[in-house]
């Protein structure tokens, strides 16, 4: 046990005789056990940087960012309102693709079928067993809501009609209005909406 006492004597005395009391002011530069704390190696605002191939060391988000201070339950994609207001988005937030129709295509079918149908006219299969008849997507009042509306009545429900947010996913509920656009386009289009090169394929 004396030899302990020693030994720990010695190293406290060789610890203070090297390093110092602290905040003991000395012209010795101290010692750094770990230099990165305070050496850090980064780039300030602004300086160029020969790693990127705009040489420019500051970067732009990466697609996708959220800012700080921006809750993600606000993002138009989210809700289907403009973002500090009441208003409801006009168009679908989400790139439309062949791959998001075909998705909402899958999906429509799936959740939206049944009760109004493959064609989207609210004569869907459920009425065959007692159940009122769906909504007519054809029906110009729904052919003129926003698809930030449609958002919402998909994620939250209407009337009869109970939320579906917890079956499908916000990416699907966007791939279902495309689709769905995409029906009534279909059902409601012109010939002058076609392209003329396509016209002559069309069948009467």
């Amino acid at each position: 046990m004396r030899y302990y006492f020693v030994i720990l004597l010695l190293v406290v005395v060789g610890v203070v005789g090297a390093a110092g009391f602290r905040g003991k002011m000395s012209r010795r530069p101290p010692l750094e056990v770990f230099a990165d704390m305070k050496r850090q190696p980064k780039l300030r605002p602004q300086k160029p940087f020969a790693f990127f191939e705009d040489q420019r060391s500051s970067r732009l988000p990466v697609p996708g960012t959220i800012a700080r201070g921006q809750r993600v339950e606000d993002l138009p994609v989210n809700t289907g309102y403009i973002p500090g207001t009441t208003n409801w988005v006009e168009a679908n937030p989400v790139p439309v693709t062949a791959e998001l129709v075909a998705r909402g295509r899958e999906r429509f079918a799936i959740f939206c079928a049944p009760c109004h149908s493959a064609i989207g006219d609210g004569n869907g299969i459920s009425t065959q067993y007692g159940m009122s008849r769906a909504g007519n997507f054809h029906d110009p009042r729904i052919v003129r809501m926003t698809d930030g509306e449609l958002f919402s009545i998909i994620s939250t429900g209407k009337n009869l009609m109970p939320s579906y947010a917890s079956q499908v996913p916000v990416q699907d509920r966007w791939a279902i209005i495309a689709y769905l656009r995409a029906l009534q386009r279909a059902r409601l289009g012109t010939i002058d909406e076609v392209p003329p090169e396509l016209r002559d394929s069309l069948k009467p």
